[in-house]
């Protein structure tokens, strides 16, 4: 079991609905059968097994075609129509069969009862699936009324009275038209299912792509005056060099001046962008993970009074945990947490869902972890992520604080109290 447990919990939340969606049909199958070899039991040899042979290949059709059909709702694979046609005749075979043991069989109660359970069974989940890959809702509710109107004219054909034909088409009816809304609902909720995760990845591309957009708008304000003053200026120097005159230089000092400057700001906007300020970081984690469905709670010391270096360490630390639940967990809930601790301060994100390391595969070789280390270890802290018991994940980076020099402290004190000592 620790497999299959094992594999359940890696899939994304869009894998679990498609698996679950294929194995509600496939178990559909599997009853009609079941079903229809524990009626057959009691009818006799030869009917009998006719009648669960029957029934093993419509099953058999049935299955490949819930998969064939849901891999093309996903577009991995052309309509499977062949096959569709293929269901629709093995359906209408299998059911025609049932009635022809029951009018060819041993005249017993048993063989009609399986034989029409047979054929009921048959109709309705062989209409189910074939709606699995028509689309549009006449071509879907066209599927059941087709089998409810073939039903009539079968019962009506062995003489049955037409109030009795005419109830069994429209139960027929009912069941076919049930199961096929069933198969309508469930490739929705499945496609809108992968909708909402494609939304999720296109919302987090977008976020990357309106930062880059405002460091380009920040980086132009701040060199674009620059420049045309450079370029401005330079020109001037060139004429005025050419006619010898001393103003030249002043220019090109002037020109050296804004040069330097420039670079100065770029700096400035270079580092303003690269550094995280913790409090930001926090409130924006909570607000993403809270908008995807997470629920995030901020807990702990506050941000403020931490040096400007450990506050932009560990901004990045939030910022790449957040990412990594987003990404690659099927978190629930995360819990972010800030404290002091002998000199440190410690920075612990835990979140559920996940089964692996959040910031890849194998653990702790992630590129965005082995990036935090180094960040963090310019300040000598240190970073552990792994597994924190059943189903959960943790990340914790501790940062050593300035410590006071006390020393220096006492020195000053006790020459301030000699100074005014008499």
């Amino acid at each position: 079991m620790r497999g299959p447990g094992r594999w359940w919990r890696r899939q994304s939340k869009p894998e679990k609905v498609e698996t679950y969606t294929r194995w509600s049909f496939y178990s559909f199958a599997v009853v009609e059968f079941v079903t229809i070899g524990i009626m057959a039991v009691p009818v006799g040899a030869w009917p009998g097994a006719v009648l669960l042979l029957t029934v093993a290949v419509h099953v058999g059709v049935c299955f490949v075609t819930v998969s064939r059909a849901l891999d093309w709702t996903r577009g991995r694979r052309p309509q499977p129509v062949r096959l569709l046609w293929t269901l629709a005749a093995v359906t209408s075979a299998v059911g025609l069969s049932a009635i022809g043991i029951a009018d060819g069989g041993p005249d017993r109660e048993s063989v009609d009862a399986a034989a029409g359970g047979a054929f009921g069974a048959v109709i309705v989940i062989g209409t189910g699936i074939i709606a699995l890959g028509v689309r549009g809702r006449r071509r879907v509710f066209a599927i059941p009324g087709a089998f409810a109107a073939g039903s009539f004219v079968v019962a009506v054909t062995r003489g049955a009275p037409v109030g009795e034909s005419l109830f069994a088409s429209t139960m027929v009816l009912f069941g076919g038209g049930l199961l096929a809304f069933t198969a309508v609902v469930s490739v929705w909720l499945l496609n809108i299912v992968y909708e909402l995760d494609e939304a999720r990845e296109t919302r987090a591309r977008l976020a990357v792509a309106e930062e880059r957009l405002r460091f380009g708008r920040d980086l132009h304000d701040v060199m674009g005056r620059n420049l045309a003053v450079i370029a401005l200026k330079s020109e001037l120097a060139v004429q005025l060099a050419q006619r010898d005159r001393p103003e030249a230089v002043a220019q090109m000092v002037e020109v050296q001046r804004l040069a330097q400057e420039s670079q100065r700001e770029v700096r400035e906007v270079v580092r303003g962008y690269r550094e995280a300020d913790l409090a930001s970081e926090l409130a924006g984690a909570q607000g993403v993970l809270t908008a995807a469905g997470i629920d995030c709670t901020v807990s702990g010391a506050t941000a403020a009074g931490l040096p400007v270096a450990v506050q932009s360490a560990l901004g990045w630390v939030v910022r790449e945990a957040a990412t990594n639940v987003l990404r690659h967990g099927d978190a629930r809930r995360c819990a972010v947490r800030l404290r002091m601790s002998e000199g440190r301060v410690v920075l612990s994100v835990e979140n559920d869902g996940v089964t692996e390391a959040a910031g890849g595969p194998s653990g702790s070789s992630g590129s965005g972890l082995a990036g935090l280390r180094e960040r963090l270890a310019e300040i000598d802290g240190t970073l552990e992520a792994g597994p924190a018991g059943k189903g959960l994940f943790r990340l914790t980076a501790e940062i050593p604080l300035p410590s006071v020099p006390a020393r220096s402290e006492s020195v000053a004190v006790v020459r301030t109290v000699s100074e005014v000592t008499p």
